[in-house]
């Protein structure tokens, strides 16, 4: 593992920090780092919690030897996380010679559709069509909307940016950053041949980033007390808003061994590193029944980095995907340096924001076994907005039905009912052997007062989270 020196590419060139040598710490994040820099403050700060997409920047990635770009919030991501990837920033869209500049085409297009707005939320949306414009998504109303859904101010409305994408994708040429690319790929496979794991030591803070599972699990196993993050979407927001300080941070987001995705044992092994924007890719072709969930899930640049496993271990009772995973009859597999062992999805959360980790050990993976034929899986949401909201609650069904419509197995799995998510069981038993029927789903809403006492909070009252569970339950018939 090396020992302290960050690289990344940025402007063109590699760029080194010392963070013995530099009034940042290693959590400072590439948001307020970029602030700092001259030239560099149209990544703007809105809200410091992955909302606005004021502060969207996009990050280039070696993957087989080819840049892939994608946009993030760099307001929830901390500076080591960049290490070896090239940073862009709208300052590096526009090409400048002397006194004249060429726009990006991204930029030429919101000028031209009067896509424009008041300039503080303009360079995210521009970073975030520019992100758009080197991926291979097809370009339809549908994907553009949903690109641009982590960028909140929409002063001209949809439509002119819908246009602008439009005019940006229509007539797509190689831009300055594809005939760079040879350069920019020398330098990064430059920083690669140094090493990517790296180990922050200053006098305030520790930030360990190792690069293979082994380095991972020995870190984990001589720094117990280490905070774990696989993407910081959660981290950085408390850091960022109740100024909560880590003295250690173990982050597993360079560990390509937890990232994959195979077919397993009868069912798909999803690895805890995997991208939740990754793993809606491979539910497009393989679950498809997920893509209603995957609508109202985050937005892009925060789908981009936040992780299954860091999703699934911060033991939210509003988390998105413990309900789900529940009703998937999923199990997950933990490890540390003696062995490995599995627990299911609700054994793992042992209480408001606790799950089972030991301190030596690291979640590695995921296992969702295959469903029957005719088992039917629905998971539906409410949250104060459709996008980019977390949930107020949620539920997530798994049913199976015989062939006179009769119960044979259920799952009723609800989120944000209790301090973890939980089972409707009172409500599971009764309908076991039943008729699937809005008769006996009516009779069955009111036992779901025996399951749950929900609270009251900032997001919702104990009553209408009640009315809204048994309506959900409803729901579930159609």
């Amino acid at each position: 593992m090396n020992t302290g020196i960050l690289k990344f590419v940025l402007d063109g060139q590699i760029v080194e920090i010392d963070f013995n040598k530099v009034g940042f710490l290693p959590s400072t994040t590439v948001l307020n780092y970029l602030r700092s820099l001259h030239g560099h403050k149209g990544t703007k700060e809105g809200c410091a919690e992955g909302d606005c997409g004021a502060c969207t920047v996009v990050l280039g990635e070696l993957v087989d030897e080819k840049i892939r770009y994608r946009s993030v919030d760099s307001c929830l991501l901390f500076l080591p996380a960049i290490h070896g990837k090239q940073l862009i920033t709208v300052e590096n869209l526009a090409i400048r010679n002397g006194r004249e500049t060429l726009l990006h085409p991204v930029q030429q297009a919101l000028v031209e559709q009067y896509g424009s707005q008041c300039g503080f939320c303009t360079p995210g949306i521009a970073m975030s069509l520019f992100a758009l414009f080197k991926s291979d998504i097809e370009i339809s109303r549908h994907n553009v909307i949903h690109a641009l859904a982590g960028n909140l101010c929409r002063c001209t409305g949809y439509d002119s940016i819908y246009r602008a994408a439009l005019q940006a994708y229509g007539n797509r040429q190689p831009d300055q950053f594809e005939e760079k690319e040879p350069e920019t790929t020398k330098l990064l496979q430059q920083i690669h041949a140094e090493g990517i794991s790296l180990e922050i030591k200053t006098i305030d803070q520790i930030y360990l980033l190792p690069s293979t599972l082994t380095e991972a699990i020995e870190i984990r196993a001589s720094n117990p007390q280490a905070r774990i993050i696989n993407g910081a979407t959660d981290t950085a927001i408390r850091q960022n808003k109740t100024h909560e300080f880590l003295l250690a941070l173990l982050d597993i987001s360079g560990v390509d061994e937890l990232k994959v995705i195979r077919r397993e044992n009868n069912g798909f092994y999803i690895g805890a590193g995997l991208s939740i924007e990754s793993f809606k890719a491979f539910s497009e072709k393989e679950m498809p029944f997920l893509l209603p969930m995957f609508d109202v899930f985050a937005s892009w640049q925060i789908r981009n980095v936040a992780s299954i496993g860091g999703n699934l271990a911060t033991a939210s009772p509003i988390g998105d995907f413990i309900p789900l995973f529940i009703a998937l009859n999923a199990r997950l597999e933990l490890i540390n340096h003696q062995g490995k062992r599995w627990v299911g999805m609700e054994n793992f959360i042992t209480g408001y924001r606790q799950n089972c980790l030991e301190k030596n050990e690291l979640l590695l993976g995921i296992h969702i076994p295959y469903a029957g034929q005719g088992v039917v899986f629905k998971t539906e949401k409410v949250s104060t907005r459709r996008d980019l909201d977390i949930s107020t609650l949620s539920i997530a069904m798994r049913l199976e039905l015989d062939t006179h419509n009769k119960v044979q197995d259920i799952i009723l799995a609800y989120g944000g009912m209790a301090d973890r998510p939980k089972r409707a069981r009172h409500v599971e038993k009764f309908m076991m052997g039943k008729t699937w029927s809005k008769g006996n789903i009516q009779e069955a809403r009111a036992l779901i007062e025996n399951d749950f006492t929900p609270i009251s909070d900032a997001r919702s009252g104990s009553e209408y989270r009640m009315a809204a569970a048994k309506n959900l339950l409803l729901k579930m018939l159609w």
